[in-house]
């Protein structure tokens, strides 16, 4: 979606409203697809006292397998963004302000670059996930396995036979 923003640039207290989804589902993160349902996008682009502001929020479901224990599992996530928009910025580039030359905004490739950053790093199926026995491979989320605890290197297996004695 891109936005046509002359009149917005132009006339105080004007503004537009976004409300569209964004498929972003043949995006491909770390050898999968996590986002399977289509990104909601909602907000508005707004000049008030010549001051055009641009207020986001970018909702996505992001699927894949928890990091520990493998099961597939999915966490909704929330970006809320505001920008200033200006059609030329002197001195330095500014984290707060996109700049618009042409007075149109791809509202598209801004969401995708935020939602790509905003993308976890490490997935858990829950914050206390116990992942899945290093011996056997059960998942210790469902309960624990008869597997020796505690393995003794076999270099130093005839030592700990003088520690039991």
């Amino acid at each position: 979606m891109t936005l046509e923003l002359k009149r917005i640039f132009a006339t105080d207290n004007s503004s537009v409203q976004i409300d569209y989804e964004l498929d972003l589902s043949t995006v491909d993160y770390a050898g999968g697809f996590p986002l399977k349902r289509p990104v909601s996008v909602k907000g508005s682009v707004s000049n008030k006292a010549s001051v055009v502001l641009l207020l986001l929020e970018i909702k996505f479901e992001f699927t894949a397998d928890c990091d520990r224990c493998g099961v597939e599992t999915s966490k909704e996530y929330t970006i809320n963004l505001e920008k200033s928009l200006a059609v030329s910025i002197e001195g330095e580039q500014s984290d707060t302000i996109i700049t618009v030359p042409e007075m149109k905004l791809d509202v598209d490739e801004l969401v995708y670059s935020e939602v790509i950053l905003s993308l976890p790093t490490k997935h858990l199926c829950k914050e206390d996930c116990k992942g899945i026995c290093c011996q056997c491979g059960k998942n210790l989320n469902l309960g624990s396995c008869n597997c020796k605890t505690k393995e003794i290197d076999p270099r130093l297996a005839k030592l700990a036979e003088l520690l039991n004695n």
